[in-house]
């Protein structure tokens, strides 16, 4: 049985579907707050007991993308107290390990994942990473929430069994997605910074089992934050509040011109 190309390349990028209109598919592309001011008021007088008072009128927004988001806030203090990045890199490896790049996570499976997202997030300690050397090179996606990448309600044959991978170079402002076993699908993008983390993407060839190039339409767009970053992990959200985790497996790729 012939098997169509799958154009999943896209969506590491940004979580749209820019080709799906003109390649044919097995699969819908694949990737591409907040602070409170804490106040303790004075002990009451009849109870031994105090609480803590979360004040909206001190909220402020760590990021300019909160509009876009889905809920992803970041508590800094008391999420991670006792916890340091490596520590909660451990944690986030253990539970995405047996989720198949997510295929199998349940929705218990899913919020343990982003509740770990959010702690390591948090801690975050590159603040411009499209300015830090770190984000170039070629990474490899762990885990994605997703459906447009996991496909999961199609055979498991039909889906991209292989390793899928994403690169990006800052200097130059390219990024890449590539899927291995079976389909070999590729898709190039320019990026357009919107802030020193978060990009605009424009993509524009994709190849059909990397061989057969098709210049993208020019509808192919969407947006990437990087919400974590160091020389082996990101984390990063796409426009439609997808999370992609991802590990560096490539520091020295270099993305096509």
């Amino acid at each position: 049985m012939a098997v169509s190309p799958s154009c999943a390349s896209a969506t590491l990028l940004h979580n749209l579907q820019p080709c799906k209109n003109f390649l044919p598919s097995h699969a819908a592309p694949i990737i591409f707050h907040a602070k409170y001011l804490l106040s303790s008021p004075k002990p009451n007088t009849t109870t031994i007991s105090t609480h803590i008072i979360l004040s909206p009128n001190k909220l402020f927004d760590l990021t300019d993308s909160w509009k876009w988001r889905t809920q992803v806030s970041f508590f800094t203090g008391f999420l991670t107290k006792g916890k340091n990045a490596e520590s909660l890199k451990e944690e986030l490896y253990a539970a995405i390990a047996p989720l198949d790049r997510g295929a199998e996570a349940t929705p218990e499976d899913q919020q343990l994942v982003e509740q770990i997202a959010r702690k390591l997030e948090a801690v975050n300690e590159i603040k411009e990473p499209l300015k830090s050397n770190l984000l170039n090179g070629k990474w490899e996606l762990l885990y994605t929430t997703s459906q447009s990448v996991l496909q999961t309600q199609r055979p498991k044959y039909l889906r991209p069994n292989g390793k899928i991978y994403q690169a990006i170079n800052v200097d130059t402002l390219r990024a890449q997605n590539m899927e291995t076993w079976p389909f070999f699908n590729q898709v190039t993008a320019n990026l357009v910074p919107l802030n020193s983390r978060r990009v605009a993407v424009k993509f524009d060839f994709f190849r059909i089992a990397g061989l057969i190039p098709i210049k993208s339409p020019g509808s192919g767009r969407g947006q990437l934050e990087i919400t974590y970053l160091d020389k082996e992990l990101r984390v990063s959200r796409g426009d439609k509040g997808n999370l992609f985790i991802l590990k560096m497996v490539d520091p020295s790729y270099r993305v096509p011109l």
